[in-house]
């Protein structure tokens, strides 16, 4: 097995060089969002509902040069944000990203993910994207995490799937060959894995799935190095990602892209599949979709929980009635009929969910649906295919 200390140093050397992500700097606030760094958007996702506090404490662990620190700080302008890097050169980045964009809270620690039990306290929400992958240990650096989760606490978390990152892992050994004992000089590694692109015929199976998934990132050198001349990764499959998950000791959530493991998109048009895959276990069917349909199982992106972490029940229409709702907090393109939800789908809304949506985002008095429709007839079946939709958020009525 290599020796941690060395993967660890060559990782921080990477990182160094190639500062990640290469995002440019900003004088403002970024553009956009991403749903699962806001806290009361992914809190809706997990549970059913709002949370009941927007104060909380967020660790952005292995943040890199500050892109997700930032979106954390902005996305949500009550939390206290932490990140943790092993890079200097990155975090120098992240401290000066962070200040230009006004997101002056976050605060930086120069440490390894698995020395983060050097941080004071615990966490309502970690977030660990693209880290794990790159530990030499990653079971390590999982436990490490767990115990800074607090109760009712959120851990969102990215990793590698082996299946559709084959030709990934074909070129990485293919410039390793060809380093030799000069691999670790990541700007010659960038440099071959070029010339082997540029070299190989077009029709050739790492040079298609370069152009159709990843060329136009990988214009960056910085996103070329960490793809290709990355001195430590681990890829998984749905069996190794639950010995991952299971050696935390955590609750498995759920994936944040839900609709990649359905299963129905796959052989929905075959009952007699169907009714043979009811059988199957949750991880069995994971499985199962991974295998029908690798190139399109990059990642692996989901949460894990610590409980208590309520679930709630919308089905009953008196509980629904008294629910306080709010407009979703995550939209692009509001107040218009026509819109992105937070997973950046298009959306058209009648006249009527409009009106609804109006009266959820002015909502200060704290009305209850039933109220609202005393002005906005939309009916349950409506507001129940805005919940579904993630367009509105719900506080249950005080018992």
């Amino acid at each position: 097995m290599p020796d941690p200390q060395a993967v660890s140093a060559a990782v921080a050397k990477l990182y160094d060089t190639y500062p990640f992500p290469p995002e440019p700097l900003l004088d403002e606030p970024p553009p956009g969002y991403n749903w699962r760094w806001n806290w009361v958007a992914a809190y809706n996702f997990c549970t059913g509902q709002k949370p009941e506090t927007d104060k909380v404490r967020i660790l952005d662990a292995g943040c890199g040069t500050g892109v997700g620190t930032e979106y954390l700080v902005h996305l949500n302008p009550h939390a206290e944000v932490v990140g943790i890097d092993l890079s200097a050169g990155a975090l120098e980045v992240a401290q000066e990203r962070c200040r230009r964009s006004g997101a002056d809270r976050a605060q930086f620690h120069h440490l390894s993910l698995y020395d983060v039990e050097q941080v004071p306290g615990t966490f309502d929400l970690i977030n660990c994207v693209g880290v794990l992958h790159h530990l030499p240990d990653p079971i390590r650096g999982i436990q490490a995490l767990a115990p800074k989760l607090a109760p009712g606490g959120l851990m969102h978390i990215f990793v590698y799937a082996e299946l559709g990152r084959w030709e990934i892992q074909l070129m990485q050994q293919a410039i390793a060959l060809l380093q030799g004992d000069q691999r670790g000089d990541y700007r010659q590694g960038v440099k071959i894995g070029r010339e082997i692109f540029a070299s190989l015929p077009p029709d050739n199976r790492l040079v298609k799935r370069e152009q159709e998934r990843w060329s136009l990132e990988n214009q960056r050198d910085e996103c070329f190095a960490d793809m290709y001349v990355h001195p430590q990764e681990t890829d998984y499959n749905i069996n190794t990602l639950f010995d991952l998950i299971d050696a935390a000791g955590l609750e498995f959530i759920g994936f944040s892209n839900p609709r990649v493991w359905e299963l129905e998109r796959l052989i929905g048009k075959s009952p007699e599949l169907m009714e043979q895959a009811k059988g199957l276990s949750d991880r069995q069917r994971y499985r199962l979709v991974e295998l029908l349909d690798p190139s399109a199982i990059t990642h692996y992106e989901f949460f894990l929980g610590r409980q208590p972490l309520p679930k709630a029940d919308w089905s009953s229409d008196e509980v629904l009635l008294t629910a306080i709702p709010e407009r979703h907090p995550c939209m692009d393109g509001w107040d218009s009929r026509c819109l992105f939800n937070y997973d950046y789908q298009l959306v058209n809304l009648t006249e009527t969910e409009w009106q609804f949506l109006k009266a959820c985002d002015q909502n200060q008095a704290r009305h209850t649906v039933q109220e609202i429709f005393f002005d906005v007839p939309l009916g349950l079946e409506g507001v129940r295919s805005l919940l579904n939709q993630q367009l509105i958020l719900l506080t249950p009525a005080k018992k």
